[in-house]
C-alpha cells in the first residue's frame, strides 16, 4: 500500500488557492501568499485546517476515512432537516491526494463544550438533537450504507472496568468502591433492548458540540463515525461532554426512559474509568486533563442511581415519553 502524503500547510494553500480560482470554495482569500490556514490540532492534528474564519478543511489520511468522509456529506443532508441544531455545510469537496478525499465545510460560529457550559435552554437543544436523529428515516439511513453497530456488553464492560478501577485506586485517582453501584445483576438487568437502534452519532465529545456563550447548543461536528444502533451510546457521550445529570435530562426530555438513560451512564462510567487506566499504563496518549475531566463528569450522581430498585420496563417503555 502506498502511504499516504502528509498534508501541509503549503499542500492546504495549493488545495483552497485552486478552489477560489474555481469560484468554488467562496473562502474570501485575496492576497498572492494564499488564506491563513492553521491546523486544528485537538481535531485530528495535521489531517484538520482552519481556513481563515469561516472554513474547516478536513483531509482524509487514508480510504477507510475518504469512505466515511464521503458517506457523511450525505448523511449531513440526510439529518439536517430533522435536528434543532446546526449540521455543518460543505462548500466544496473532492480528492486533495489519489483515492483520498477532503471537505471544505463552514464553519459553525461559537465555543465548544470544553469551553462554555451548556444552559438548560442547551439541553433542550440536545433532546432535540437526539429526538431528531431518532426520527430520521431507517429506509433512508440504509440506503447511504451507514454501518450497523452491535449494542455492547454492559456486563462485560464491567467486568473490564473492575481492575482498571482497582489500578486508580492505587494511583490514587478513582474510589473503586464506587464500581459496586453497579452490581452484576444490575449490568445484565441494562442491557440493550431488541428493536431499539437509531441513527447515532458515536461521537458526541464535548468537542463536536458547538456552544454559544449563552449555553445554547448551536451545532454538532464530525458525523463520520454515525452508526446504526445503541441510542445508549450517544447518552454516554453527551454523560462525558456536559455531564450526567445535564445528559440524563436531555435524554429525558428527548423521550427515552429510565432504562436507557442509566445504561448510557454507566457505558460512560465504565468508558471513563478504562480510558484514564489506559493513559496511566502508557497504552494511549490522550490528554490526562481531559480524562480526569470526563471521569469526573461521568460520575456525577443522578437521581436514578439505585440500579437494584430499578422497575422493570418493557422493551416499549424504555424509549416511549
Amino acid at each position: 500500500m502506498t502511504q499516504a502524503p502528509t498534508p501541509t500547510a503549503d499542500t492546504v494553500r495549493r488545495l483552497v488557492r485552486s478552489l477560489t480560482k474555481e469560484g468554488e470554495a467562496g473562502t474570501g482569500a485575496q492576497d498572492a501568499a494564499g488564506p491563513d490556514v492553521r491546523p486544528v490540532a485537538e481535531e485530528g492534528g495535521s489531517t484538520t485546517w482552519w481556513v481563515g474564519t469561516r472554513h474547516v478543511l478536513r483531509l482524509a489520511a487514508d480510504r477507510e476515512a475518504t469512505a466515511r468522509r464521503r458517506r457523511e456529506l450525505r448523511l449531513r443532508d440526510l439529518v439536517r432537516p430533522h435536528v434543532p441544531v446546526a449540521v455543518p455545510v460543505s462548500v466544496a469537496h473532492g480528492d486533495w491526494a489519489p483515492g483520498l478525499a477532503y471537505t471544505l465545510d463552514t464553519k459553525v460560529p461559537g465555543g465548544t463544550a470544553e469551553q462554555h457550559e451548556v444552559s438548560a435552554v442547551g439541553e433542550a437543544d440536545l433532546a432535540g438533537l437526539l429526538t431528531g436523529m431518532r426520527e430520521v428515516p431507517a429506509r433512508q439511513i440504509e440506503v447511504l450504507g451507514v454501518p450497523h453497530a452491535p449494542a455492547r456488553s454492559l456486563e462485560a464492560l464491567r467486568r473490564m472496568a473492575v481492575p482498571a478501577a482497582e489500578l486508580l485506586r492505587a494511583a490514587d485517582e478513582f474510589d473503586a468502591a464506587l464500581l459496586h453501584q453497579l452490581p452484576p445483576q444490575g449490568a445484565a438487568q441494562l442491557a440493550a433492548q431488541p428493536g431499539a437502534a437509531v441513527l447515532v452519532h458515536h461521537g458526541l465529545r464535548g468537542e463536536h458540540l458547538v456552544v454559544s456563550t449563552d449555553g445554547r447548543v448551536r451545532g454538532v461536528l464530525d458525523w463520520t463515525h454515525a452508526v446504526v444502533g445503541d441510542p445508549a451510546e450517544d447518552i454516554a457521550g453527551l454523560a462525558l461532554a456536559v455531564g450526567s445529570p445535564a445528559a440524563v435530562r436531555a435524554a429525558t426530555l428527548a423521550g427515552y426512559g429510565a432504562r436507557s438513560c442509566l445504561r448510557g451512564l454507566w457505558l460512560a462510567r465504565c468508558d471513563t474509568v478504562l480510558a484514564l487506566a489506559e493513559r496511566l499504563e502508557g497504552r494511549s496518549d490522550s490528554p490526562l486533563p481531559l480524562l480526569r475531566t470526563q471521569l469526573r463528569r461521568a460520575w456525577e450522581a443522578i437521581l436514578l442511581e439505585r440500579v437494584t430498585e430499578f422497575r422493570e420496563e418493557g422493551p416499549d417503555d424504555a424509549d416511549q415519553p
